[in-house]
């Protein structure tokens, strides 16, 4: 121990007399600059850890390749998507060119196993076939969607939507609700300004709209990947669902809270709902991995 002890001191004394080409505010402002950026390199390093290693099911290296092959062949808004992406991405399940009912039985299976993508080359397939997402391709049914923020248009997002996936590990939610007649639709939460609304920017609210390329929360160049778990499949409840997201959205309008870069914000919304219907308990919600995915998800309701 004293040995020890004898050569961290010694690695100090080292450091404080260490020579420097730059002396007075220059130095400092070097040695300052060097701290940021290791700061940020361990901010990077310990997200891409936790990106690799958490929430990849039960093949993390078929499920990593699956998401830089689905990054890679993500097109800008407005361009359309490659012909090869579908083959290339599901090719070997359910096969480079499935119909509805082969894209619904994978996706069940999916649901099944429990957290699973649902990405832009899928949807776009799912959009071609049938000219909307439904109950068609997609299992009825209520999910959590989970994705990671960036910009949708050049010049960053071909770099970013690599960077925000594996390097940020925090991810926003949203509900998605897959009814067996009609359109799905999506719960999105944000604070007005998000949502083009100029009265009470900084308002928390909540949209329930069609889940196309209109919505706030739908596959796109910079938001490729959409991890979904299915929270329930009873008719009853799904039947139910718009009507309890409509009740959750005026009640997010009455609180008038003002959004929370932590909490309150749109994970907290999410996460309070998911309490209030019974498909999480507080615990859950408030558990130390959750709260690192989903910041604010875990926060008080009230």
């Amino acid at each position: 121990m004293e040995q020890r002890a004898s050569l961290q001191r010694r690695f100090i004394q080292r450091v404080r007399q260490a020579r420097h080409p730059l002396t007075g505010w220059r130095r400092w402002a070097v040695i300052a600059g060097q701290a940021t950026l290791g700061v940020i390199g361990l901010f990077a390093v310990v997200n891409l850890v936790l990106s690799l290693s958490t929430f990849r099911g039960e093949q993390p290296l078929a499920r990593t390749v699956q998401e830089i092959r689905v990054l890679w062949f993500s097109p800008l808004d407005d361009q359309p998507m490659s012909p090869n992406a579908f083959a290339t991405v599901y090719g070997d399940e359910p096969g480079a060119a499935p119909d509805s009912a082969a894209i619904h039985a994978f996706l069940e299976q999916e649901a099944e196993d429990g957290v699973f993508l649902l990405d832009q080359v899928m949807v776009d397939r799912i959009v071609s076939l049938n000219g909307r997402v439904d109950a068609r391709a997609v299992p009825s049914g209520i999910y959590v969607g989970a994705h990671a923020l960036g910009p949708d248009g050049l010049p960053f997002v071909p770099v970013t939507k690599f960077l925000a996936q594996y390097l940020l590990f925090p991810r926003h939610a949203y509900i998605l609700v897959v009814p067996a007649e009609g359109e799905a639709i999506s719960f999105s939460a944000s604070q007005n300004a998000k949502f083009d609304i100029t009265v009470n920017p900084e308002q928390l609210a909540a949209r329930i709209a069609p889940y196309d390329a209109q919505a706030y929360d739908f596959p796109s160049s910079g938001q490729a990947l959409h991890e979904m778990t299915r929270i329930t499949n009873d008719p009853a409840r799904v039947a139910g669902a718009e009507e309890m997201l409509k009740q959750a959205q005026a009640r997010l309008q009455a609180e008038d809270l003002r959004y929370g870069l932590l909490a309150p914000n749109s994970n907290t919304v999410i996460g309070c709902l998911l309490e209030r219907a019974g498909a999480i308990d507080q615990a859950t919600r408030s558990s130390i991995l959750l709260a690192l995915r989903a910041p604010g998800f875990g926060a008080a309701c009230d």
